[in-house]
Parts: C-alpha cells; sequence; structure tokens
C-alpha cells in the first residue's frame, strides 16, 4: 500500500426534492383540496474516522463525492425520501482543511468521531402546506433547496507517542525494525525512507507507537532533500528521539543541524521533551566513542545516550528512557526528562549484553 497524506476532494451535497402539486380526486367527493406532500431532504456528507487506515491513498482514485437529491414530493401528501448520505471514510489524525488549505475546519483525533462536512438541502414544500382560510386551491409549491458544494483537502498527521528523528542514516529505520515487528526498507544509502512508518514497541509490559520519518538535511525548511513535509507526522508526539550517527565526523554539528530544521518548522517540535542518542557506536572503539559522546554532550546539554540497534546495545534504556517520558505526560506531570549519566567503562560488559 502506497502512503499518502494530503489529498484534495470536491464534496456536494444533495439537492432538497421539489414539492408536489397535486389535488385530491375521488369519486363522490367534488371537492377534494390540495394535497401535494414535501419534498426530501437531501443527503449529507459526512467525514468518518475508521480503524485499520493509515494513508489517505484511497482519494487518490476517487475526488469527487456527492450525495444523492432528496426525492420529490408526492400526491396524498406523501413526503419524498431523504437523499443517501455519503462518508468519507479516513485514518485518525486527518485533519480538514478549506480550499485555501490554511483554514482548518475539524481535527479527527479519536476512532468513531464523525463531523458533517456539508449539510443536504431542505425540500420544497408542496402546496397542501400552502392551504389555509383564504386560499384553499393553492396552485404552487416550493422547489428543494440547493445542496452545499466545496473543495477540501484532507491532511493527515499519524498519531504516535514518541518520534524518531536524525539525519538520513541516523539509524532511524534501523532502531524502529529492531523494537517493534515494523520493517521499513533499510539500505546504505541517504533517504532510503521516502514515507513515514509506524511502530509499536513494548518495554515492561507498556505498550507506545513510534513514529518514524524521512531524514533531515540542512535546508530542509527550504524543500532540500525531501524536505520538512512529513514533521506533521511527530506534530502530536509526547517525546522526540534524536538519533545522530557515530558515523558523522562532527556529532555536534549533525545535532545542530537537525535542530535547526526543528525550530525553523515550528510546530512546537522545539518545545517537546528530547532524548539524544548516539547511535551506530559499534562501529566506534572506546576512546573515538568517548570523545563523540562528549562532542554531543556540549552540544546538546545533556549526556546522550550510547546505542546500536544492530548490536541490541542500549536499546532498553532508550525505550524506558522514552517510556518515562510518555507515561508522565499522560498521567499529567511534567515531562522532564531523566538525569542520565554516561556509562562508567565497567559497565561496558552489562551494556553489551542488554538486549530486549
Amino acid at each position: 500500500m502506497k502512503f499518502l497524506d494530503e489529498a484534495k476532494v470536491y464534496i456536494k451535497s444533495g439537492d432538497g426534492g421539489a414539492g408536489a402539486v397535486s389535488f385530491r380526486r375521488e369519486k363522490f367527493i367534488e371537492f377534494g383540496g390540495p394535497d401535494g406532500g414535501d419534498g426530501g431532504r437531501g443527503g449529507d456528507v459526512w467525514v468518518e474516522v475508521v480503524n485499520g487506515l493509515n494513508t489517505l491513498i484511497d482519494f487518490r482514485f476517487q475526488q469527487h463525492f456527492k450525495a444523492s437529491i432528496g426525492q420529490h414530493g408526492m400526491g396524498k401528501t406523501r413526503t419524498g425520501a431523504k437523499g443517501a448520505d455519503v462518508v468519507l471514510r479516513v485514518p485518525v489524525g486527518t485533519q480538514i482543511f478549506e480550499e485555501d488549505n490554511e483554514t482548518l475546519i475539524v481535527d479527527l483525533t479519536k476512532e468513531g468521531q464523525r463531523f458533517r462536512l456539508a449539510a443536504g438541502g431542505n425540500g420544497g414544500f408542496g402546496n397542501a402546506y400552502f392551504k389555509s382560510s383564504t386560499n384553499q386551491a393553492p396552485t404552487h409549491a416550493n422547489p428543494g433547496l440547493a445542496g452545499e458544494e466545496k473543495t477540501v483537502w484532507l491532511r493527515l498527521k499519524l498519531i504516535a507517542d514518541a518520534g524518531l528523528v536524525g539525519l538520513p542514516n541516523a539509524g532511524k529505520s534501523t532502531f524502529l525494525a529492531t523494537v517493534t515487528r515494523a520493517r521499513p526498507k533499510i539500505a546504505n544509502y541517504p533517504f532510503t525512507t521516502l514515507h513515514p512508518n509506524l511502530g509499536v514497541a513494548t518495554i515492561d509490559g507498556r505498550e507506545f507507537v513510534l513514529a518514524d520519518i524521512p531524514g533531515l538535511i540542512e535546508g530542509a525548511h527550504e524543500g532540500v532533500g525531501i524536505g520538512d513535509r512529513f514533521l506533521g507526522h511527530v506534530e502530536r508526539t509526547r517525546v522526540l528521539l534524536h538519533l545522530v550517527s557515530a558515523q558523522e565526523e562532527k556529532v555536534g554539528k549533525a545535532y545542530k543541524t537537525v535542530k535547526a530544521e526543528l525550530d525553523a518548522y515550528g510546530g512546537g517540535l522545539t518545545d517537546k521533551p528530547e532524548i539524544v542518542a548516539l547511535s551506530q557506536i559499534d562501529v566506534l572503539d572506546e576512546k573515538e566513542l568517548k570523545k563523540k559522546a562528549k562532542e554531543l554532550e556540549k552540544a546538546c546539554g545533556r549526556p546522550p545516550l550510547l546505542l546500536s540497534a544492530a548490536a541490541h546495545i542500549g536499546m532498553t534504556e532508550a525505550l524506558r528512557a522514552l517510556r518515562d517520558v510518555i507515561v508522565s505526560a499522560s498521567n499529567g506531570g511534567e515531562t522532564a526528562l531523566p538525569d542520565r549519566s554516561m556509562p562508567h567503562e565497567d559497565s561496558e560488559a552489562e551494556e553489551g549484553d542488554d538486549r530486549l
């Protein structure tokens, strides 16, 4: 299934049915009077959040949605039937915008949530409605009201508890594949990940959702590389795990590059709790590891976690750090990050055995 997080669709609710002009005609009844019924209401256009979807790909193949018109009124004061509704089924986290792509209509964040995007037109009154003491045989009826029509934008922002950010080849996809059952594409070249991936991680009996987005490079907010279009998928997260590859020549600069892009994007990302980790440490010797760890600590202002998804080093500690922030945020507490010091030399053997 291809990933699509933005779609433009045209919607139109149904027109109301026209009222009927009719008179009662029965044997031995000379003055039957008007009996034209009212028209039925046009169908509505609804949007509904359903389970099992994580992309808007269905809206690539169908962009026009029109509800049915209401049935016209009939004689014997019969009211026309209401037109059938149209329902747009979307994944959790979908936002609906006006045609300008800026004015938010509704933000759908819960499964089962429904919202009416366009109301159907009211049906017209039949001539029976206009009967009065001074007008006992009206010969006119109302047409139905026109339905609403508009163009809207659907924009998906995935719902996740934690988000993975970093430069390309920082080890984000490997981390996701190691701690969850997600199977993102992994290869030794930049921009292997072309769209966000989700996975459910479990630590100490607690589950939370991880989101991995394509890597950021300098100038991403200006469209360089894949750009920052996928950063919206980590706007709803409670914590960010910022991975900096140990293979970077200057890890401090690599950290600041991604941090600058997050700041340029906005969306409150720089205000989120951030856990910084030096990844892929299995490629370094002890001396080089200490040097780069100190450089990264100087850049981010706190001791980073040391981990390697390939060698299963430090993974449990990283998951527990994410879990602590998520639990604290969900309980309404402060999302302060735990104070974690650098590992001692005599604990390296234990860290190497830290497996999921």
